[in-house]
């Protein structure tokens, strides 16, 4: 998976690198390929909640966003993992079905002779 961090009004540290390349590796273990990953780091002094992170997430199927806002950075990188986590896990069962509800209606279909083998 390519990594491509922008920082916008913050300084990227090797600390915050390592700590974003090691929560997305744990996206790989759902059994998608992800291809790229795009993450914006955001800082806005004026905010109550001053940290926001923004995560593009392509995929060979339809690419995946999330994005929060949180008073402390690493905070705000969990909690888009962890909404990136479950949308994955949302599209991987939405495959699984829609692969069975196919096979069931072909398996129907030979029932009633309306396709052949």
């Amino acid at each position: 998976m390519q990594l491509h961090i922008t920082p916008r009004n913050l300084t990227l540290t090797g600390a915050i690198y390592e700590f974003v390349a090691e929560k997305l590796s744990h996206l790989e273990g759902h059994g998608e390929t992800i291809l790229a990953a795009h993450i914006v780091l955001l800082h806005n002094h004026d905010r109550k909640k001053p940290y926001t992170v923004k995560v593009h997430l392509a995929l060979s199927g339809p690419d995946i966003h999330a994005e929060d806002a949180e008073a402390d950075l690493y905070v705000a990188i969990d909690k888009v993992v962890d909404k990136l986590s479950r949308q994955i896990a949302k599209l991987k069962t939405k495959k699984k079905e829609h692969a069975k509800h196919k096979d069931q209606l072909k398996r129907e279909g030979m029932k009633r002779g309306y396709q052949r083998r």
